[in-house]
């Protein structure tokens, strides 16, 4: 067995126990590998290893992952920061979009999907932390950014994603993922039928398991420590 064969096998464990503290299924927690900077081949032993879901969070370097691997039944997920110009290529090529944190991304992303693919599904990103150096909405914005959203044509809204400041204090991840939930709960409290919280990375997954992810992204803890550009 390969060594991301392995890692994976041990990220699907911690998920499991996770899931068996906080009284979950672990069906009900899937697992994004994120495979940013990493080459084709580390997709690929992933792939061989089962696993069917990978996030990008670079334009181009996805959609050159997402040809390459035609016809393997895989899913795409974009997870970075999304500019105006890039926007169509993102359209055209994922089937998730996780970060959209304002209008005008939705309303390119609605115009740009292609009428034969299924509607793009996407969440909304929520600043729940305020950090200046992070994208994302700001909480009290969330709800107005999702009613909008869950009008456009061709996307299917389909909840919120964060990445709370780091802290390697347990009780510290769990108090963010849970306003994270609280936002999220809030949402669905007000008539949108949201079904996805996609929070919690290598270092938190137990944490944001704990407080309702149903998306993890994991990178690290699969692929190994990465150069970052």
């Amino acid at each position: 067995m390969s060594a991301i064969a392995d890692n994976l096998q041990a990220v699907q464990a911690r998920i499991s126990d996770a899931a068996a503290l906080a009284g979950r299924s672990p069906e009900s927690i899937r697992l994004l590998a994120v495979s940013k900077t990493w080459p084709l081949a580390s997709v690929l032993e992933a792939a061989d290893a089962g696993q069917r879901a990978f996030g990008e969070n670079y334009v181009q370097e996805g959609i050159d992952k997402v040809a390459a691997t035609a016809g393997r039944n895989l899913e795409w997920h974009f997870i970075g920061p999304l500019q105006s110009n890039k926007s169509r290529a993102v359209a055209e090529h994922f089937d998730w979009v996780h970060s959209i944190e304002r209008l005008k991304i939705a309303e390119r992303l609605s115009a740009q999907r292609p009428a034969n693919l299924p509607p793009l599904q996407v969440c909304i990103q929520v600043n729940v932390s305020g950090e200046a150096s992070k994208s994302g909405c700001a909480p009290d914005e969330a709800l107005a950014l999702c009613q909008a959203v869950a009008a456009l044509p061709g996307l299917q809204l389909r909840g919120l994603m964060a990445i709370p400041e780091p802290t390697d204090d347990p009780a510290a991840q769990r108090a963010q993922f849970h306003h994270v939930w609280e936002i999220y709960d809030h949402i669905r409290a007000a008539g949108i039928p949201l079904d996805t919280l996609s929070m919690g990375m290598s270092h938190d997954l137990e944490a944001a398991v704990a407080e309702g992810a149903t998306i993890v992204r994991i990178g690290t803890a699969i692929f190994g420590e990465r150069n970052y550009r």
